[in-house]
């Protein structure tokens, strides 16, 4: 076999397609909470993402799909279906998971949550005193904010927000005899959808230590005291899901901020209907209602036999009984940056004369943070804090795509700029679900002193970088960390994460000229380290795939290891399978969507394909080349998605220091060894591994390794 040059095509029947890839993603999701060994409160926890995952999917990619089919699209995805055959496997294939996802709700979680003392309970369940105190509630707390919206000739059917739960009412006159048909918005985004009840009030089962009833119930059982006078006949809950996706054009930063304003607004209330889903005993002619009420055909219709909106499943995780969740993990420092903690310094922690600015750490050595086992805190906030603070620091700037409320990096920027340092942050205003808060950020910066900048038109700044320009003696020294993860303290201890802090000259130089792509009118096209999107990370990617090839034609063995959260890039894919076909190994850990099929025989057969859903989300992105005995090891923002390698700005670094090569070899060999793991059969199947004996989890190897004193500084293992 040849050299490849260009990108093979992929056969339709060897692509999966990408929505049902995601559907399988989210039914390892759900297998999560459906497994018996998973503590109770945690199985709460991953219904709530598995809807929550599938509200976003809703209101984006199938609102998508739903458009192209309503514009009369006929163009056949890479898989080779319509937009109609899309929509249609889509249904065939998350029918059965929410019936899963409810049986284990009505009949699992529930029973045995009670046998420890926490009661979800129905209304008509509850005794006496209980029904008199959330009936007493409901007149104190709920009715004064409910607006019960009759539907007659009179009363057109009435405008319902996005992923507004409501309750059908039908009422009948005793005067006329006529029935109506009314709507009730429950409040849940200003109420508790799960009521508490005192638990002095008692119940069935264990002594309660919780016991709560469904917001909706409240209402639905009180509704004489909004219709008196009349007869009600029958009460029916229902949730809609509306297009929630922003379209936008390329515009200069000013419109671009008032359009997403206005965008935002409009997705509050929403665009047309995508989901209706109403309690299975909701009779037909009131579905027709509704049906014709919100515009939607038979197949946007699901019917669901419990409680709708499980999303607010994540609320229980605030009961106190550490028994039924995930023991408590919390990181540590990195050795490294163990006597450069100013907090410590402060505290009496460690002596003045024993204390290092991270500048200094940093030019003595490379450091690698692997979040959540390393601290977001003591390592990516030390650093930006004490550029904020250093006399020395003339320069900060950074990306942010993702950050927290009350973000310390966000306030480290604001510092440095009220510091007299020329601070730069550019804020991506178009991070999905995340634009409102992106433009408070923007306003706030801005008000401080900080230039603000939105990035490339045309472009999604995705990638995670941040420089310190650092006076020292007679030069500049510039300062990088590169991360795959967001500047978001909260979800730094939710995800996986990869990060790298150096001052390796070139890597200051590719982000000194990398910001001036992001901010000027720099035609950069080529980088000393960086892959960076859209310019040099594709061909970059792609000839490393081309040189495993080569190795493996000429004697010296191929070998790739990936990992990252999604493989859906067809050009990619059509690579990795002739690297298969040349006799490269191939061994990839994927968390989410993957359209390449593993161990097609003739095509894929050197290609493994692995998930590891656990506590933690699997974010951090890591590509390894055996490169004939000299591996090559890079870090970074991007995964192999058309989007991030060809339509947003992503960096991905090598990391050059051996010992760190070391470390990250043995972290994916961890990964690939975990027993718990998903492996990805050629039909696109995900299937458990159930081995005998002891266990190897890589999330609980970790956690116990970093505990251990797993450090940064030697190689690991």
């Amino acid at each position: 076999m040849s050299a490849i040059h260009g990108a093979p095509a992929v056969a339709p029947e060897l692509y999966i397609n990408r929505e049902l890839s995601w559907i399988a993603f989210n039914r390892r999701v759900l297998a999560q909470a459906l497994d018996e060994h998973t503590p109770l409160l945690e199985q709460a926890k991953f219904s709530a993402i598995f809807s929550n995952n599938l509200d976003e999917f809703f209101m984006v990619r199938v609102a998508s799909l739903k458009s192209q089919q309503e514009a009369g699209v006929t163009t056949r995805s890479d898989d080779g279906r319509t937009p109609q055959e899309q929509l249609e496997a889509i249904q065939r294939e998350l029918r059965p998971l929410l019936d899963l996802q409810q049986q284990h709700y009505r009949h699992s979680l529930k029973r045995n949550l009670s046998e420890y003392g926490v009661h979800l309970y129905d209304y008509v369940r509850l005794n006496r005193q209980q029904k008199q105190w959330v009936d007493d509630y409901f007149r104190t707390a709920v009715f004064p904010v409910l607006t019960p919206l009759a539907v007659d000739p009179a009363h057109p059917f009435p405008f319902m927000s996005n992923l507004s739960l409501n309750v059908a009412v039908l009422v009948r006159d005793p005067d006329t005899g006529q029935q109506q048909f009314a709507r009730v918005k429950v409040p849940q985004k200003i109420l508790p959808r799960f009521v508490p009840i005192p638990t002095e009030l008692g119940g069935r089962g264990a002594t309660p230590v919780y016991s709560a009833v469904p917001l909706e119930q409240v209402v639905a059982f009180n509704l004489q005291l909004l219709f008196p006078g009349m007869t009600i006949e029958g009460h029916y809950f229902f949730r809609i899901t509306r297009d929630a996706d922003l379209e936008l054009r390329d515009l200069e930063a000013d419109d671009l901020m008032e359009a997403l304003q206005e965008g935002l607004r409009k997705r509050r209330m929403g665009g047309e209907v995508v989901r209706l889903e109403v309690a299975d005993e909701m009779p037909d002619e009131v579905v027709q209602v509704l049906m014709e009420g919100c515009g939607v055909e038979a197949e946007d219709l699901y019917r669901i036999n419990g409680p709708l909106g499980l999303d607010d499943l994540m609320n229980l995780l605030a009961i106190p009984l550490p028994l039924l969740k995930d023991a408590p993990h919390k990181g540590r420092t990195v050795p490294a940056l163990l006597r450069a903690q100013r907090s410590q310094l402060e505290d009496g922690s460690i002596k003045a004369e024993d204390f290092e600015s991270i500048f200094r750490v940093i030019r003595r050595g490379d450091v690698l943070m692997h979040h959540p086992y390393d601290l977001f805190a003591t390592s990516v906030e030390e650093f930006l804090s004490q550029a904020a603070d250093d006399p020395s620091v003339l320069a900060i700037k950074m990306t942010l795509y993702r950050t927290s409320k009350d973000s310390p990096v966000v306030a480290a920027l604001i510092r440095a700029a009220e510091n007299g340092k020329q601070v730069m942050a550019l804020v991506e205003l178009k991070a999905r679900f995340d634009e409102d808060n992106n433009i408070q950020w923007a306003r706030q910066l801005e008000r401080s002193g900080v230039h603000v900048v939105y990035g490339v038109l045309g472009l999604k700044t995705h990638t995670k970088v941040a420089l310190v320009v650092r006076r020292e003696k007679t030069k500049l020294r510039s300062y990088v960390h590169i991360g795959t993860g967001n500047y978001n303290s909260r979800t730094s201890s939710l995800y996986t994460d990869l990060g790298l802090l150096t001052a390796r000259e070139e890597f200051g130089q590719d982000l000194v000229e990398l910001f001036n792509y992001l901010t000027g009118f720099s035609k950069q096209q080529s980088f000393r380290k960086l892959l960076v999107a859209p310019v040099t990370l594709r061909k970059g990617m792609e000839d490393r795939i081309r040189r495993e090839i080569l190795h493996a034609q000429e004697g010296r063995g191929g070998h790739i290891r990936a990992k990252m959260n999604a493989l859906v890039d067809p050009a990619i894919i059509g690579l990795l399978y002739a690297a298969s076909q040349a006799g490269v190994k191939i061994e990839l850990v994927i968390r989410g969507m993957c359209s390449l099929r593993p161990g097609v025989e003739g095509v894929s057969d050197n290609i493994r394909v692995l998930s590891v859903i656990g506590r933690f989300l699997e974010h951090s992105r890591l590509f390894w080349f055996a490169n004939g005995g000299e591996p090559e090891l890079l870090i970074g923002s991007a995964d192999w998605m058309p989007r991030n390698l060809d339509r947003r700005v992503e960096a991905v670094a090598p990391v050059e220091d051996p010992v760190m090569r070391q470390q990250l070899e043995t972290l994916i060999e961890l990964y690939l060894a975990d027993t718990a793991a998903w492996h990805m059969q050629s039909d696109g199947r995900f299937i458990q591994q159930q081995p005998e004996g002891e266990q190897q989890l890589v999330q609980a190897t970790l956690m116990e390794r970093w505990r251990g004193g797993f450090a940064a500084e030697r190689p690991a293992g």
